[in-house]
Formats: structure tokens, sequence, C-alpha cells
């Protein structure tokens, strides 16, 4: 889930691979859900598109806009009736507006622009091997300096937030989750598979949840973005590859990337919100943005249905008891100015440049109300380049790397090093490399106080983050002479950091 139009707006950088042999005013929610219809169309005709419609939540209304469905050309392939959300298919030209005027229903709207059976690509470049001899290296600095990992001495994140010393105080509990919503997470990882739990992970790929054995892990091993995630989150502390920021919590993947194209669609998502919510999800990570638009606007019905219908999924989920944490994107856009330039949206079909407010068009699902919203920093503390912000729009920031900022370690490598499938390693830049790193954060928090609400976590991560003062001087992140950023706010409360860089240590004091 990140915001570049080269992305997949996932993350930003080429990941360098290493191998070892040892990521408002919405309609209101409802309060209980998994779906009742899980008849989910395999193969969907050239002109089928998917949808979202949005209902009251009451059994005699969904019964009758389903019946109103059927009429209308279309064919529910979920119904999560306790937020009243259905996902429908149709080849109806008209379905869109015909279901709209049927009464009952609140809003409903396409989830994409192109047919079911359009493919594309996102792919983020090949991976670069690095030589035993540079692993050799980073491998000998960590033994010198100590650290139970062999790769640890490149974590310089985990230092910059104190989660090397958090660890030896409180690495997390086993009775906390993160789910990584995401492309999927390889389980086999030696340095995740002490810590994955199999029965809270899933493949939701079409809104219907897929709890078979392995569904959750990458379609291949290009699709590495969730297991990377996965490893800042809680690779363990067992002597092999690199540390989570919380080593001894339980991570789950919930793979919501479509096979064909790689993007994340609505009902996609929706059906992660809900199936972390029912199976005990303490936290989830959301590394992504939801597709097709980088903005949805309220004033369109389509756009409109997507944000409530992922909005009711991710309350649903925020009122069993899970904290949803997501990037802040990586578009270096203002998300309190009063217009932005969108080039990259529909991204299934061809993008159309339009000017957006961030205030009525929304980044879902990280401007949706209860979502922890996180803004990236590289190794000197400074916003990375990429990094979307906004006072009132970031809550924290965390380290997510960048480029620009060259750490003293040995691979003098300024991105994040973590899991790749197949028992390997990377680097990866973006917010969403800094989104896990809070989720981590979190994580530690629920551990040290497991009957906090979301609510409550939120306001502890504000609260004991490392409040984090503006530039002093005008910010030019890539260095090039041209001021790219406005910081605006105080020490304590600011676009660029929010209330702070998040602080592990503190979490678990």
């Amino acid at each position: 889930m990140a915001h570049l139009p080269s992305r997949r707006r996932l993350a930003l950088a080429v990941p360098v691979v290493l191998s070892l042999t040892a990521s408002l005013g919405f309609l209101p929610t409802a309060a209980s859900a998994a779906p009742v219809t899980t008849s989910a169309t395999q193969t969907a005709d050239a002109g089928t598109l998917a949808y979202v419609v949005n209902t009251k939540v009451d059994h005699r209304t969904i019964g009758s806009v389903k019946k109103a469905i059927a009429a209308a050309g279309g064919t529910v392939v979920a119904a999560y009736e306790k937020i009243g959300v259905l996902v429908v298919h149709s080849a109806n030209p008209d379905f869109g507006p015909r279901i709209r005027a049927v009464r009952g229903v609140q809003s409903a709207g396409a989830t994409r622009t192109a047919p079911l059976s359009a493919a594309g690509t996102t792919d983020e470049g090949a991976a670069q091997v690095l030589s035993k001899a540079e692993a050799a290296k980073i491998e000998k600095a960590s033994d010198a300096a100590g650290q139970s990992e062999p790769l640890e001495a490149d974590q310089w994140d985990l230092r910059a937030i104190g989660a090397d010393k958090a660890a030896t105080i409180n690495p997390g509990s086993k009775k906390v989750t993160v789910a990584v919503i995401d492309t999927g997470v390889d389980d086999t990882h030696p340095d995740l598979a002490p810590n994955f739990s199999a029965s809270q992970s899933a493949n939701c790929v079409g809104g219907v949840a897929d709890t078979s054995e392995g569904a959750w892990r990458p379609y291949t091993a290009d699709d590495y973005h969730g297991t990377h995630v996965a490893g800042e989150i809680a690779a363990a502390r067992n002597g092999i590859g690199v540390a989570g920021v919380a080593p001894g919590v339980k991570v789950a993947g919930i793979k919501v990337s479509d096979p064909k194209d790689g993007l994340f669609y609505p009902e996609n998502v929706v059906c992660a919100f809900v199936f972390a919510a029912d199976h005990g999800v303490e936290v989830t990570n959301n590394s992504y943005y939801v597709d097709p638009w980088l903005y949805n606007c309220m004033d369109d019905p389509d756009q409109k249905a997507i944000v409530d219908a992922v909005n009711r999924a991710q309350l649903y989920a925020q009122k069993k008891g899970t904290i949803n944490v997501a990037s802040a994107g990586n578009s270096n856009h203002d998300l309190d100015s009063d217009s932005l330039v969108d080039a990259s949206s529909p991204d299934d079909s061809t993008p159309v440049e339009r000017t957006v407010d961030p205030h009525e068009c929304f980044d879902v699902p990280t401007q949706l109300p209860g979502v922890v919203t996180v803004s990236a920093t590289g190794v000197k503390g400074t916003k990375s380049y990429y990094s979307t912000y906004g006072l009132g729009a970031i809550d924290v920031a965390a380290p997510g790397g960048d480029k620009y900022q060259i750490p003293d370690t040995p691979s003098a490598n300024g991105r994040i090093l973590s899991t790749l499938p197949n028992n390997t390693y990377g680097f990866l830049q973006g917010t969403s490399m800094a989104s896990p790193h809070v989720a981590g954060v979190a994580a530690l928090l629920k551990s040290t106080h497991p009957h906090a609400s979301p609510a409550q976590l939120q306001a502890l991560l504000k609260l004991q983050a490392d409040s984090t003062a503006c530039p002093t001087e005008p910010y030019d992140g890539d260095g090039n002479g041209v001021v790219d950023a406005t910081c605006v706010g105080g020490k304590r409360l600011n676009g660029f950091f929010g209330f702070g860089v998040v602080n592990a240590l503190r979490a678990v004091k």
C-alpha cells in the first residue's frame, strides 16, 4: 500500500537483495461482519466490472437490495452484511446508476475503470544481489558490535527508534498479532517462520477470504513488498539475518494484490480489514493506497462508494479492537494544501491529470478516521525527500529510508534492510517502510498495555514519540537547490513529523 507513479507506490527503490546461507464525513458502520455469500466468479467476462454496494444495515433492506442487484444484471460475490457492504460483479454498463436509485442503497460504485479481465504490470525493477564478500562485511561489523543478528549492523532504523534496546526489555508478546495487508508474506523465510500466524492469514483477492494452506504467500519472488514489511515488524531475533521492531510478536499475512495487475482493489481491502478483525488481529499495517484512485473524491459516485466501503470495514476493525496503521504516501504531497495534482489515476487504465482538494478527495485508507498516518524519515532524522506530509494529516513519523541520507553502516545504504522471499534480504525505501516501524511500536505498546483500545494506543503512539521540530533551513530533500516542501507547525506537532518520531524503547518502559 506508498505513492510514486513508478511505484507500484508501495516502495520507491529497486531492492538490493542479500542471500544468506545460515508494508471527513463518513457514513457509520455496524458491529459484526463475516461474509455470508462466497460464490465468487472465477472468470469474468471481458466487460464485467466489480462494484461495492453500500446499504443500510438491516436484514430486510439487504435482502431487497440483493433482489435489485439481480434484476439489474449483477451477481453478489460477497456480502458483508453487518457493515452493509456487498461486493458485486456486473457486465451491465448501467448497473451503477440503476443500483444507486434503489431504496436502501446509500452509495454504490465501480471499484475499477477496466474490466476484470484487464492485465498490467507494476514492476519495481530487477533485484540486485549482493556478493558474498559484501554480506560477510556486514556480518563482521555486526559481530564486532556485539549485535545478535548477522545483518543488524546495517539496521540503522532500529537504532534510530531504540528498537534494539527495547528488545532487551520486552520484545513483544506472542498474544499480539500484526497483520500485513499487502502482496503476501513468505512465511517460510527463516526470520519470519518462528513468529508467523497461519490461522490469522488469508488471501482476500476478489473480496472473499481464502484460508487454504499458503494462500497468503506472494505469487512470485517479485511480489516481495509484503515480506519486506513483515520482516520490519517481526523478524525474529534468532541469530539469522535481521531483526524486527517487535521480534517477539506474531505476524500474519493478508494478501490483497491482484494477480493480473498487482493492484489493491477496494473489495480486497474490505475483506482484509474484516478478516483481521474477526480473527483477533490487534494491529494492521497498510503500506499501500486503494486502487485505482490515488485520491477518491466524494463528488464522484464511484469514488465515494469506495471510501464508504473501505471506511466501514476499517471502522469495524477498530470497534473489534484493531488499530490500523498506514503509510502517508511517496508523492511529496501536502495533504493540508488547498489543491494537489494527481496525474496517476486511474492506474488500472489510462491516467488523466486532475486537480483535487485533499480535504474532499481522500487517500484511502491513510486518510480515513482513526487510521494512524505515518510519514517517513531518513538516517539524519529529517523528512524523506519523497514522503507525503501535512499539518493535521500526519500522526507520527518513522524511518522509511532516503537514498540522499547515507548512514555510517557497512553498506552505506540509506534504505531499509529487511526480509525478502526465498530466504533473501534487501533494501527498500518508502513510507511503506515507515508504516511497519509504527505498527511494530504499536504492537509493543499493546504488549505492554494489553487492555488498551485502538484509540488509546494511538494516543500512546503520539505521547511517546520524540518531538521533532520543523527544519530551520528551507527543505531541499534531494539537494538540487530547489525547496521541495514547507513544514508548518511547532516542535510538538507539525506537518513533517506529526507528533514526532516513534520511540520503541519508551513503548516498553
